[in-house]
């Protein structure tokens, strides 16, 4: 019996060294805070969740679990029993559950749970409190939109909103999962030092990313070439910078002279273009987007094409929520302010193509002044 006991150990042994440096992690618990923890640890390619424990067949985490392939078990106890993991998370605020894990112990396998486990609440409910405010400052923003449609004075004070959720729902994000990352890699460096350097080396990479984020937000908020109105110039700029970030290749041309423009058109187009590439890359799942201007003698018109999974117009238009969602209503309500028109152009599976046409005869001029 103890040969077998010993083979096992061994071959499990084996089997963890052969995976590298990936942390194996099991999941009591698939309510909120199960489910944040599955959202942050299926985006970080050093960490593995190999099971989900959860009594509750309608826990929020269930639905996502079965969507990301984790296999679901209503026994904790069969998680301890793994061969593969390396480390149990306890979110489910059993008592029970907790004495059991305190009086447990195995070779090769970390328990997070009791303070340690509140600490990680903590977290989770900074990141949830963060998403309710981020749901808070978007309502004031619909509402600041609403009347900049009015007044489009009030334009500074919206596009200031609008910043303020892009920080609330990249940077504070980030800076909120490297803070837990950080956490996790002082107790990877108590168990396995190879393990918690290569952990530790992934999150400066990630800290990097996030200082990009920093900057671009900063860029975002006050373009280089604003100063002089360059529309172009702000444009190349930004496509480079979005480029390095999102990873997804893209294609810029120009056709026309941008002196036909008018300060506030730039300012508008410029926006409707964030927004648009916003959406590319977090919703289309695309490797490729194509932006093109053509500034002619009446006409101004823009295209942005990705090559992503697309979507069905119609069905998203009847949907508020979505609509709002994908931004699709800030891009057609920025046209119109400046007189022009936006159109949506999607199908599933064939990407999606934004297009927007600008009247640049009197209109402008009228609606805009020279300022």
């Amino acid at each position: 019996m103890t040969a077998v006991k010993t083979k096992r150990t061994r071959t499990a042994a084996a089997s963890k060294r052969s995976a590298g440096s990936t942390t194996h992690v099991a999941i009591i618990g698939a309510g909120r805070g199960g489910t944040a923890l599955m959202e942050i640890f299926t985006q970080d390619p050093l960490v593995r969740i190999v099971a989900i424990a959860e009594i509750n067949p309608k826990a929020a985490g269930i639905t996502l679990a079965k969507r990301l392939h984790i296999p679901i078990t209503r026994d904790y106890r069969e998680l301890l029993e793994m061969e593969r993991v390396d480390l149990v998370i306890d979110v489910s605020g059993n008592q029970e559950i907790g004495r059991v894990l305190l009086d447990f112990h195995r070779m090769g396998v970390m328990i997070i749970g009791g303070a340690s486990a509140k600490f990680m609440w903590e977290l989770i409910e900074a990141r949830i409190r963060a998403t309710t405010e981020i749901e808070r400052t978007l309502n004031q923003y619909q509402t600041l939109y609403k009347l900049y449609v009015k007044e489009s004075d009030t334009a500074v004070s919206e596009e200031r909103t609008q910043i303020a959720c892009e920080i609330h729902d990249g940077l504070v994000q980030s800076l909120a999962g490297l803070n837990f990352k950080l956490d996790l890699c002082q107790e990877l460096f108590k168990k396995d030092t190879a393990a918690g350097a290569e952990a530790l080396r992934q999150t400066k990479a990630e800290l990097k990313t996030a200082i990009q984020e920093a900057r671009q937000v900063i860029v975002n908020l006050r373009p280089v070439h604003y100063d002089k109105m360059e529309l172009i110039p702000a444009l190349t700029n930004y496509l480079k910078s979005y480029e390095s970030q999102s990873h997804i290749k893209t294609e810029f041309s120009v056709a026309g002279d941008e002196a036909a423009l008018f300060p506030k058109t730039k300012v508008f187009l410029f926006r409707i273009m964030q927004e648009a590439l916003s959406n590319v890359q977090r919703h289309a799942r695309a490797d490729r987007v194509a932006v093109q201007i053509a500034i002619g003698k009446k006409t101004l018109t823009a295209t942005i094409a990705d090559n992503g999974i697309g979507f069905d117009v119609e069905s998203v238009s009847r949907d508020p929520e979505k609509w709002d969602h994908f931004g699709l209503r800030g891009i057609l309500e920025r046209a119109r302010l400046v007189g022009g028109a936006a159109v949506i152009e999607s199908k599933n599976g064939k990407g999606t193509r934004v297009l927007i046409t600008v009247p640049l005869v009197e209109k402008e001029a009228g609606r805009n002044g020279k300022n």
